[in-house]
């Protein structure tokens, strides 16, 4: 049984494979029923590995211990049914093969197993789709991009997963700076797919990168019907509102859309958090007072979740609210936790061992009024292996380049800048950072001042 998205599944059961396809559609419009439809697939048709591996992988991206517990649970659930199914087609092996890895902690080698069964059929767009969001965790970007740019070309532009397979290329496309591509993609996955809610985020990102603020907003506000119908992604959305408000200047507008989209209602989940905690942090950075009961409502929600979380990208935004509460010792006690967490064998104690640690012990010390040991330049050229976006990661960008221009460290800050430039056009962040600087930082930004970005 093949469906629309190019499932292959061992069992022919319609009412099942009807329901799974609903789940992957639901996926990928990033729609909140992705769950309902597997549980309709389960309960159709027991045996259908890929509804449980599926279900797996939704609780790895959600990178909580207990969310893992939950997907090693999955997986022993989608084994049972391979046997039961004679082994199974190579696509559910696949899916089975990179949750096993995914549990085990290695998200790259998870991605890996679905990238060689793509190989074999194109048009697999859930496997494309799971491969994508793993290496967007892990920060790899090159393999995002090389994915997609090969799956654009051969996967059948009759697979339902087209639309969305354009979406997720044009967010890779505007990770490596190919600002104009990435536009035109991710304008033309729309056409195909209205509610790719990935396409319409990758033109976002595109406008954000440029500077254009009117251009964003407006981009955002006419396809608002789109992402208000989004699962916790409509928060994020939000969130790129108040990117562009902030850097207008409108503060009064990005306090009123922290408090009504994104910091109302949190729980645990580290994305909607890292929302929240990024938007009241770059305030922080512009000087303005946020009001300490947003810091303080953030801050106990790291106390509940930010031991629990498996991803260091998630542990920096809980570490910034447990500082902007004024925690500070509950900050330098969690980030001795971050340190050792580097002692493991997974992908993210790789991360914690190569970035998080150091950039933890950084924020704590810059915060304490102290030096960082570590050169801030060094920090900004590995950032990219914490996972997520170019526009999330330059909240530290932002931070590293202000204890650089605080220190004087003139080298510093033109490292950090080098960086930030690659994907980001200069906005109040840098200029209010800038203006009065000391000599050396003022030649500093006349030496890489360039023009807007292309």
């Amino acid at each position: 049984m093949i469906d629309a998205f190019g499932s292959q599944h061992a069992v022919d059961h319609p009412v099942a494979g009807h329901a799974f396809a609903a789940a992957v559609a639901a996926l990928a419009g990033h729609r909140p029923d992705v769950g309902a439809h597997l549980e309709a697939a389960l309960e159709a048709e027991p045996a259908l590995t890929a509804a449980h591996a599926l279900a797996g992988m939704a609780g790895i991206v959600l990178a909580g211990q207990d969310n893992l517990a939950d997907a090693a649970i999955r997986l022993q659930r989608s084994r049972a049914t391979l046997g039961r199914n004679g082994g199974g087609t190579a696509f559910e092996r696949a899916l089975v093969g990179a949750l096993d890895h995914a549990v085990a902690g290695r998200l790259r080698a998870a991605a890996d197993v679905l990238d060689d069964f793509l190989y074999r059929d194109p048009n697999a767009f859930l496997a494309a789709k799971l491969s994508h969001a793993l290496r967007f965790m892990t920060g790899d970007v090159d393999g995002m991009v090389s994915l997609t740019a090969r799956l654009s070309l051969e996967c059948e532009r009759s697979n339902a997963g087209y639309g969305y397979l354009l979406g997720c290329h044009a967010f890779g496309l505007e990770e490596i700076g190919r600002l104009h591509e990435a536009e035109r993609v991710g304008r033309a996955a729309l056409a195909v797919a209205a509610d790719d809610a990935w396409g319409l985020h990758a033109v976002a990102h595109v406008f954000e990168s440029r500077g254009q603020t009117a251009e964003g907003t407006a981009w955002l506000e006419e396809h608002r019907t789109v992402w208000t119908r989004c699962n916790n992604f409509s928060r994020h959305f939000a969130w790129h509102l108040a990117l562009f408000a902030l850097e207008r200047g409108d503060h009064d507008a990005v306090l009123a859309i922290y408090d009504r989209d994104v910091g109302s209602d949190l729980s645990g989940d580290f994305r909607d958090f890292a929302n929240a905690a990024s938007v009241l942090w770059r305030l922080r950075q512009l000087g303005i007072d946020p009001g300490a009961a947003r810091w303080e409502a953030l801050a106990e929600i790291a106390r509940q979740h930010a031991r629990d979380t498996t991803l260091v990208f998630a542990q920096m935004h809980f570490l910034m609210a447990l500082i902007g509460s004024g925690a500070r010792d509950e900050a330098a006690a969690f980030a001795e936790f971050i340190h050792d967490s580097g002692r493991a064998g997974t992908d993210q104690a790789n991360v914690a061992r190569n970035v998080g640690a150091e950039l933890a012990f950084a924020l704590v010390q810059g915060e304490r009024g102290g030096a960082s040991d570590v050169p801030v330049g060094f920090l900004a050229r590995r950032l990219h292996r914490l996972g997520g976006s170019n526009a999330q990661r330059d909240v530290f960008l932002q931070t590293l380049a202000g204890m650089a221009h605080a220190a004087g460290d003139a080298a510093g800050l033109r490292q950090v800048l080098a960086v930030r430039r690659r994907h980001k056009a200069d906005d109040p962040s840098i200029t209010k950072l800038l203006w009065g600087a000391n000599s050396a930082s003022a030649r500093v930004a006349a030496e890489l001042r360039g023009g807007d970005r292309k």
